[in-house]
């Protein structure tokens, strides 16, 4: 075991698995508040990095690289977090409704030598026309209460995107493509590099 996910996300953990890659997992626990007048590319790679570093001050010496993660749905430069309560997560469905929106993604790798990597992946998301009644059937399902921008693309709200420009993977919530090179880059094996042993 190399490699921590800084994350308590079931997704980003099963796409980890898809590629191979063994790890233990460790939620961050820090303040995840955007700064005023942030960028919404700056908010999810400082979130990344925060969330790296802080699960790397747990473990002197090294021994482990960490991997962090921060998505973000974002319209009109706003971002959209989780929703909190029923009539927040109607309104970004209304908001995403017949629109595109874009789905920004910050990883972070702190390796075993103390290096600090990071990079941002964007995908660019078109939403069908929805109607009410469709929103609030969505609602009435537990999928949407945990997700940034309210939606699932790998669960039911797939039948909302008409299309999508960019990495699937990142709109479920790490960027497998991205992800991959940063770890074998580390010499951080998935299946793909162990085939041969």
């Amino acid at each position: 075991m190399e490699l921590i996910l800084a994350s308590a996300s079931p997704r980003r953990r099963e796409l980890l698995h898809q590629i191979g890659v063994a790890h233990l997992c460790e939620p961050a626990n820090i303040d995840e508040s955007r700064l005023a007048g942030e960028k919404p590319e700056d908010y999810v790679l400082r979130m990344a990095r925060e969330k790296a570093a802080a699960v790397a001050s747990r473990h002197s010496g090294g021994s482990l690289a960490v991997l962090a993660a921060d998505t973000s749905v974002v319209i009109d430069e706003d971002v959209l977090g989780k929703p909190g309560d029923h009539f927040e997560a109607l309104g970004m469905l209304a908001r995403l409704s017949g629109r595109s929106h874009r789905v920004l993604t910050g990883i972070c790798l702190n390796t075993q030598r103390g290096e600090v990597l990071s990079e941002m992946v964007e995908t660019k998301v078109h939403f069908l026309q929805l109607t009410r009644e469709q929103c609030e059937s969505y609602l009435a399902t537990p999928e949407p209460w945990d997700k940034a921008g309210g939606y699932g693309i790998q669960g039911l709200a797939g039948a909302f995107v008409s299309s999508i420009e960019g990495s699937y993977s990142n709109v479920v919530g790490l960027p497998l493509a991205q992800t991959w090179q940063l770890l074998s880059g580390q010499g951080i094996k998935g299946a793909l590099e162990n085939t041969g042993e």
